[in-house]
């Protein structure tokens, strides 16, 4: 939908504040990562092995994934507000339950359960995309998500820090306070982006074919959920290199894990600033080639007997460039193929990505040992962002051919 009403903070009559927007993306991410500094503490705390432990990064994932394919027609077919209400409210009864899990198990089930937040990054996604046409949605949602990526860059920093004052519980009730300020503060701006579709969710349902034999949603789609995959490989594994390989305790992995976020900033602000002067498909090819040139040059220095924490986190910005140009864009573009099912798309996209990044991180935390270092996963990220940069070129030449 179009409007020319300008946003105002707290007056439901208008539309969401990028504030708003913001916040609500950030949450989500800071859900994904700010207690990763506390892997090694979680598994000496249910006395459990950092594979089971591990878990919690894919294992949120793959709720993420699943309950995106719901999130997007429930929307479409009730309204963004509502929904992305009910997601926060049970989140904040999950992030309870992690505080106050007494095995691992039951751990790793309220960590999935936590999962409902991602109704943050799908719906402020999905409302930018009612209100701008595509190539100004790729700028907003550039820019929202540049302001998002001040989360992950903090989180685990924030998260090693309380990890060493406070014990892993510390990083579960900061999301908690966070979660409840979120509540209020959507309660009070969010107003409705859509209008309800009127059909039933069974009709919603039945649109997903609309979507799946477009060769430009898979296209898109696969490059957003190719180029991200390089770093959800990195965020299951850069912990235990962290640790194991480079000796790094709490405070100082937080640090360093930080730092594919300082590139995710600065390739959120290049979408915000470019993307309406250069167009999505352009965007999202330069991303996806930044993001293989990360872990190429990570491997360059290693064979080059350079192998060191600054190296290694250091290089990893480019991975972070990379998906900050291309996500965005990619977003925009998997949204504007259909756009009478903005909601639908941004949950089977954002379902799409999650779940070939749950895999991805599952696998890099398997197949990490003290003889590998830091091998299977570099060769895992620098696959997938080749893969990303195939799926981008084959829109391009869609989009020449149906002359898009």
């Amino acid at each position: 939908m179009q409007t020319d009403l300008r946003p105002r903070l707290f007056d439901r009559t208008t539309p969401p504040t990028v504030l708003t927007l913001i916040l609500l993306s950030a949450l989500s991410a800071l859900g994904m990562n700010v207690f990763l500094p506390s892997l090694p503490a979680l598994a000496t705390h249910f006395e459990a092995d950092y594979t089971t432990v591990q878990l919690a990064v894919a294992l949120y994932l793959v709720m993420n994934a699943l309950m995106q394919l719901l999130i997007g027609p429930i929307s479409d077919r009730f309204g963004r507000r509502p929904v992305i209400l009910w997601g926060i409210g049970l989140f904040l009864l999950a992030t309870l339950a992690c505080i106050y899990a007494p095995t691992a198990e039951a751990f790793l089930a309220a960590r999935m359960a936590q999962a409902t937040i991602v109704v943050g990054i799908v719906l402020s996604r999905a409302a930018i995309r009612d209100l701008f046409p595509q190539d100004q949605a790729a700028s907003m949602i550039g820019y929202v998500t540049m302001g998002m990526a001040v989360a992950p860059m903090i989180g685990p920093a924030i998260g090693g820090v309380l990890q060493e004052s406070s014990g892993w519980q510390a990083s579960f009730w900061l999301l908690f306070a966070l979660g409840a300020i979120a509540f209020v503060l959507v309660w009070g701006d969010f107003a409705e982006t859509a209008h309800a579709s009127g059909r039933s969710l069974l009709q919603q349902f039945r649109e997903y074919p609309e979507l799946l034999t477009s060769p430009r949603f898979w296209g898109y789609s696969l490059s957003s959920g190719l180029a991200s995959g390089a770093f959800f490989a990195y965020l299951g594994g850069a912990p235990y290199i962290g640790v194991t390989m480079f000796g790094l305790n709490a405070a100082e992995l937080g640090l360093y894990f930080g730092a594919p976020a300082i590139g995710y900033f600065a390739g959120n602000f290049i979408s915000g600033r470019y993307s309406t002067r250069f167009g999505v498909n352009r965007m999202v090819l330069w991303g996806c080639m930044m993001n293989a040139v990360g872990p190429t040059m990570i491997m360059v220095a290693f064979l080059m007997g350079l192998g060191s924490a600054p190296v290694f986190f250091g290089f990893m910005m480019l991975v972070g460039v990379g998906n900050g140009m291309s996500i965005p864009n990619a977003t925009a573009g998997a949204l504007s193929v259909r756009p009478h099912l903005a909601g639908t798309a941004s949950g089977l996209s954002g379902a799409i990505m999650l779940g070939g990044g749950a895999a991805l991180s599952a696998l890099a935390g398997k197949f990490l040992t003290p003889e590998s270092g830091a091998w299977p996963l570099l060769l895992m990220m620098l696959l997938t962002s080749l893969g990303a940069i195939v799926a981008i070129t084959v829109v391009i030449r869609r989009a020449r051919k149906l002359g898009l």
